[in-house]
């Protein structure tokens, strides 16, 4: 499956102590699973979370599900060693938190590499902190050369360092949202929305998930299986824009449009940018679909 069209509707946080959840997210919904070292797991029980993540890694059974380890900072006593054991339980990508610049990637794709990572591991990143926001551009451009690969939204974070009020309309995060996805967008980098912490509120859930869809958004982080199924159902491509996709690619590949650069497709102006954008639709549709069939 290309990573590039992988599905990361839902990315389901386990905490990385607990060997039963980790065992449980083998037969959950979840497009991708994020085995968390780091706010998951007290310090005390640091090292005993790493060795139980890392055989559960080793172990395999996650199937389609992407893999990923969350590891704690480079900055603290637990990150290097957090990274090199992680490379070599071979996850599908690392996710660090609190990077505040371009310098912060550097540093973690040189560890990735000293520590014999292939170059198809993925490097996720938190972007929780105000440093990061006024850095995005310049952390963003550092994907051209290292092996960053997704922006993950750490709200709860955010909340804090800004000390603000999270309403249910995210009002204070509205900056961060838009210029994480500014700067993801302009340099193919895949953007996760933060997680929504009353698990029993369906309604308030639903409707953040649909902000996040709306705002651009290509999944959202969860921090309980009950979220899954709506997640998956708000951030698959509609059926009516599948079908939409598909016709437009057809139009521009018919001989009779060789040439064209607009094209009417079922009522509606359809550009040769409309045509990159209806094969990510399909190609994801698609992905959803295996995925599912398994």
């Amino acid at each position: 499956m290309s990573s590039a069209n992988r599905p990361r509707r839902s990315c389901l946080y386990m905490p990385g102590a607990n060997a039963r959840a980790l065992e449980k997210a083998k037969s959950l919904a979840a497009d991708a699973v994020i085995l968390d070292l780091e706010d998951a797991v007290a310090p005390d029980a640091k090292l005993e979370a790493r060795k139980t993540v890392c055989d559960a890694v080793n172990a395999g059974g996650y199937g389609q599900r992407e893999v990923v380890i969350r590891i704690n900072g480079l900055d603290t006593e637990w990150g290097l060693d957090d990274l090199s054991a992680a490379v070599e339980a071979g996850p599908d990508a690392i996710l660090a938190p609190k990077v505040i610049d371009g310098g912060d990637i550097d540093r973690l794709d040189n560890a990735l590499s000293r520590a014999g990572a292939p170059k198809e591991l993925g490097l996720w990143v938190m972007i929780e902190m105000p440093k990061a926001i006024l850095n995005i551009k310049d952390i963003a451009e550092a994907a051209g050369r290292t092996r960053l690969a997704a922006f993950v939204m750490g709200t709860n974070d955010i909340a804090k360092e800004l000390r603000a009020v999270n309403d249910p309309a995210r009002t204070a995060f509205q900056t961060f949202f838009g210029l994480t996805l500014a700067a993801a967008r302009a340099y193919d980098i895949i953007a996760i929305d933060g997680v929504y912490n009353d698990i029993s509120n369906a309604e308030g859930l639903e409707a953040e998930v649909r902000q996040g869809r709306l705002l651009g958004f290509d999944g959202k982080t969860l921090i309980h299986p009950s979220q899954i199924e709506v997640t998956n159902e708000i951030f698959a491509p509609a059926e009516a824009d599948v079908a939409q996709a598909k016709d437009v690619i057809d139009a521009f590949a018919d001989p009779a449009n060789k040439g064209k650069g607009v094209l009417k497709v079922n009522g509606k102006m359809t550009e040769l940018l409309h045509l990159e954008e209806a094969k990510r639709i399909v190609a994801v549709n698609e992905a959803i679909k295996a995925m599912e069939a398994n």
